[in-house]
């Protein structure tokens, strides 16, 4: 259905409790954000799924039944679309379709909108997560862990808690807990030996040892190297925006001192060509440049009008 769109986000038909074989579904729209910059044109990303899922579900029902989409009774399926951040910077984007059209506030009852709910990662605190005491809160832990503090603050994460979770999970989802995990000492470039070690052991449940001999001294090594480039980048930017303001200064300067001359020039009763030229040897200025500060600053009166 998404071709063209992104292998990670995924669509899921869900049947709602009571509900009857004439009634549509309900559908969810899971969109995983991996980035680390805001993504301002997720709205309509979600808004191409949504009308593939209506065209989508339209064609079926027409296959089952022809001619049911035209009738009064026809509905089509309720979408929640979600997105999952896991940005450390703040999703700032606005969660409505409509404030991404030109003139919303004029067109508004004429354009199409729609909220998506946002599950920005970095506002739950591990806490917050263990009280919910299930697998997806697990996977969000582990999620988490971007950075040497992320990894600390896991690895205080009660062993009882872990355990507990993971007694209510079935085996299959613990696999694929084990295997995000497993992505993410890939990432942190733990030993490949280690790596499976501690994989090894969250499948078999055995958490009370699941960081032992884990060697996040890369992880941390990166983290400490970026945080050095951005303090560098920081202090690049604080001298660049010194030197525009000497700039700035400097070009104000000038300015005034092309105002003055030009104004001392005429009270003197210097003929404008000849200020003209004087202008452009003592500031270095081009013919066009010469002309507009003259024009500017030189101030007319009849006898001048002509020159």
């Amino acid at each position: 259905m998404f071709a063209e769109e992104r292998n990670a986000d995924r669509v899921k038909k869900v049947r709602m409790k009571g509900e009857g074989d004439e009634e549509p579904p309900f559908f969810l729209i899971s969109l995983i954000e991996h980035k680390t910059k805001v993504e301002y044109n997720v709205c309509m990303q979600i808004f191409r799924y949504m009308v593939y899922i209506w065209d989508d579900y339209e064609k079926k029902m027409e296959q089952q039944k022809a001619g049911i989409s035209k009738r009064k009774s026809f509905r089509y399926p309720p979408i929640l679309p979600i997105v999952y951040y896991e940005g450390k910077n703040e999703w700032v984007a606005p969660l409505d379709f409509k404030s991404r059209v030109s003139k919303s506030d004029i067109f508004g009852e004429y354009i199409p909108d729609f909220k998506y709910y946002l599950v920005p990662i970095q506002n739950y605190s591990n806490d917050d997560l263990l009280s919910k005491e299930d697998a997806i809160s697990l996977v969000m832990l582990i999620n988490k862990m971007q950075t040497p503090e992320d990894v600390e603050a896991f690895g205080d994460v009660p062993d009882d808690k872990l355990v507990t979770i993971l007694k209510k999970t079935p085996n299959y989802i613990v696999n694929i807990i084990a295997d995000i995990f497993m992505a993410f000492q890939v990432k942190a470039k733990v030993p490949v030996d280690i790596a499976e070690a501690n994989v090894r052991r969250l499948r078999e449940k055995n958490v009370a040892k699941l960081f032992e001999n884990a060697d996040f001294g890369d992880l941390f090594e990166k983290s400490q190297t970026l945080k050095e480039q951005r303090k560098q980048i920081a202090e690049k930017d604080e001298q660049i925006a010194e030197k525009d303001e000497q700039i700035a200064e400097q070009q104000e300067t000038i300015e005034r001192g092309i105002k003055v001359f030009i104004e001392v020039m005429q009270e003197s009763g210097i003929p404008k060509d000849n200020v003209y030229d004087l202008l452009r040897r003592k500031y270095e200025l081009d013919e066009i440049k010469a002309g507009e500060k003259l024009r500017e600053y030189w101030k007319e009166s009849p006898y001048h009008k002509n020159l």
